[in-house]
């Protein structure tokens, strides 16, 4: 079964004005693609990782005022949750796709993938494609392409992994609504799945 693309009407859900608006829009047009990727993908990741993979689609149940202004599917080896532990995601805000590796806030292997990179900058940054993007803050969209970051300043990251609470790491690709592989379900499938392949080493360190 080939996955659906998303489609400028999908991109267009994470600006619907509103919670109960977005949130409706969000789960007739968005989450069944999720949810189809999640099923699709977790047994190429299980057998990449050599770890059992478990899918979760963002529910943003906590949610009582503020609309989400990005929705993903990630994976995890916990059945019961990703946000403690390294994990990969594929998502979207009204801008942009993003296929990506992440460890965030919550996760206490930050300092294990902070101190190799900061140890390791230079061998990580030639081996991660120039178009790959790197972030500190999973809330926000974008980040700095791997072309344009500096030795230094990604060893600066791992530092801040290491020693600053609130800090996250993301690596990973961005695909601009619109575009054609975000748009061909079986050309974003490649995609994912080669992503993913691109940032196994990054995953691999972080335990």
């Amino acid at each position: 079964m080939s996955l659906a693309g998303f489609t400028i009407k999908d991109f267009d859900t994470m600006a619907v004005p509103g919670l109960e608006p977005r949130m409706e829009a969000l789960i007739t047009n968005v989450r069944p693609k999720l949810e189809s990727i999640g099923s699709e993908i977790t047994p190429f990741l299980s057998a990449l990782t050599g770890d059992e993979m478990f899918a979760h689609v963002a529910k943003h149940a906590r949610r009582t005022i503020n609309p989400p202004n990005d929705t993903w599917v990630a994976w995890s080896s916990s059945k019961r949750g990703y946000k403690a532990l390294p994990h990969f995601q594929v998502g979207l805000f009204s801008t942009h796709l993003f296929i990506v590796y992440a460890v965030i806030y919550e996760s206490s292997n930050k300092e294990v993938i902070g101190r190799y990179l900061e140890q390791h900058a230079g061998d990580i940054k030639s081996q991660v494609p120039e178009a790959f993007y790197w972030s500190m803050d999973h809330m926000t969209p974008g980040g700095r392409l791997n072309a344009e970051i500096t030795e230094a300043e990604l060893a600066e990251m791992g530092t801040k992994l290491q020693k600053v609470k609130k800090s996250e790491l993301l690596c990973g690709l961005s695909l601009p609504r619109g575009s054609a592989q975000a748009e061909n379900g079986e050309q974003l499938e490649e995609l994912i799945r080669s992503t993913f392949e691109t940032l196994l080493p990054l995953y691999r360190v972080s335990f």
